[in-house]
């Protein structure tokens, strides 16, 4: 009845946190300009370490700062793992090389290196040495930030395939300080290569005389240090894990990632998805500087700029079809924004297959050729209310088009072409930047966008010069 009620009470506690931000932001900015150190302490005291994060971003930077300081060690460390790496790098900035070695002692060796990593190269090597754990530390910081090796951690609970049940069990009591949460056990021979898994139920329910060979899974679920973070959340996510080890060249045992470690994967990962697609460069965030997010975000407003110049280009060089047949204008934002919406559509599924491995290289003819048949389809719809709407306006006004039936042949034709491109880029340029090594999500951005204006308006005028002159 106690843990029900625990948890009632932080339930009660956090929807209160969240119906009350502002206001706990102005209290708490309150309390700080007038140096209230035990009242705002005991207000930290009843929230939790990710509340406190959220809280140290929405108030003034200098105000933040000083609450920091103000935090015990082992509040400080639980509130620093989770920030984002800039905005803890700047909290830090102004921090004793001491305490922040006495901090980061408190995190699990996979946060100690991210915390690390953000820190000045002259800080970073003050603090290592001094680390309890800055063996493993310096190890995590070799591996690349988006790999197995650079999200695992080196804290977990091996035991050898010889070992009773009873002396395993002995094991995790003898790790509990330093591995939290032990989900399952790792089996491993003499040089530490992995062997096989044991769940901590099948341990439990097991003879305590048994050897752990012979409760142990041989067909344990591994990947290598090198393999990317999102290949290591879709692993986990397929299998339904909540803890895989992570293996070196040799099979040895290095490390081990946990399900909170994945949950954060998957939340970067679709966070830079949506700057790509928007334009934005991945290194903006909530500490980035004006200058930082003006300079991620000009390159694709540039190359929207040149693609913009290049439309107005074309239109240019078909100025004299306009001229024949001024009522073309009219129709240069539909097919524009019908071909953009058409390649959006069929980039959007080809990165979501791409990304959750549902489609592979392998799909890609077959994919395209599905695509073309879809868009087919959909342009022949949509030229054929386009071309309906154009013969009943001039039934109501005669004359506002001049030709209507050159007009709405060369309308007909334009959506079907440009359905049909634009559909058939949106599905090919996903698979040719996977190809190339980069994110597949950068093909929903302002380059694909402006790409298919240029198209669509070229098409348009061309079939507009071939049937009007």
């Amino acid at each position: 009845m106690a843990e029900i009620v625990s948890m009632t009470e932080g339930q009660e506690r956090l929807a209160g946190l969240l119906e009350v931000d502002e206001q706990l932001v102005d209290d708490i900015t309150a309390l700080l300009d007038s140096d209230q150190r035990g009242m705002v302490l005991n207000v930290m005291a009843d929230l939790y370490a990710p509340d406190v994060a959220r809280l140290l971003r929405h108030l003034p930077f200098d105000e933040a700062r000083r609450l920091f300081h103000w935090l015990s060690t082992e509040r400080a460390s639980e509130v620093l793992a989770e920030l984002d790496s800039g905005y803890r790098a700047a909290l830090l900035e102004e921090v004793r090389p001491e305490r922040i070695t006495a901090i980061i002692d408190e995190l699990d060796t996979d946060d100690a290196a991210d915390v690390l990593a953000d820190l000045p190269a002259e800080v970073a090597r003050q603090v290592l040495p001094e680390l309890e754990d800055a063996e493993d530390v310096q190890e995590l910081l070799g591996y690349r930030e988006d790999t197995a090796g650079g999200i695992m951690g080196t804290e977990y609970v091996a035991v050898h395939p010889d070992m009773t049940v009873a002396e395993a069990t002995e094991e995790v009591r003898r790790n509990a300080e330093t591995v939290e949460e032990v989900f399952a056990l790792f089996v491993a021979d003499e040089q530490d290569r992995l062997k096989g898994v044991v769940s901590l139920q099948r341990l439990l329910l097991s003879p305590s005389d048994a050897r752990i060979r012979t409760i142990m899974d041989p067909d344990v679920i591994s990947v290598r240090t090198d393999v990317d973070q999102e290949e290591v959340a879709r692993i986990m996510e397929r299998y339904d894990l909540i803890s895989l080890p992570v293996v070196d060249a040799g099979d040895r045992l290095v490390g081990r990632i946990t399900i909170d470690d994945v949950i954060d994967v998957i939340r970067e990962e679709a966070e830079e998805d949506i700057r790509l697609i928007s334009g934005v460069s991945a290194a903006e965030g909530p500490s980035a500087s004006a200058f930082q997010i003006s300079r991620g975000r000009l390159p694709w407003l540039l190359v929207g700029l040149l693609g913009a110049t290049v439309s107005g280009t074309v239109i240019k060089v078909f100025e004299g079809t306009l001229e024949q047949a001024v009522a073309l204008a009219s129709f240069i934002p539909i097919v524009t924004a019908m071909g953009g919406n058409a390649a959006v559509q069929s980039a959007a599924i080809a990165v979501q297959g791409i990304s959750s491995g549902d489609l592979w290289m392998g799909d890609l003819w077959k994919r395209v050729g599905r695509e073309m048949f879809v868009a087919l389809l959909n342009g022949l719809v949509t030229a054929a209310l386009l071309c309906g709407f154009i013969l009943l306006l001039d039934q109501v006004g005669p004359g506002s088009f001049g030709n209507p039936g050159r007009l709405a042949i060369t309308v007909g034709l334009t959506m079907v072409t440009v359905f049909v491109l634009a559909t058939t880029n949106g599905a090919l340029v996903p698979f040719a930047l996977k190809h190339m090594g980069i994110d597949p999500a950068s093909s929903m951005g302002p380059f694909v966008t402006t790409l298919n204006d240029i198209i669509g308006l070229t098409v348009y005028f061309v079939f507009a010069s071939l049937i009007y002159l």
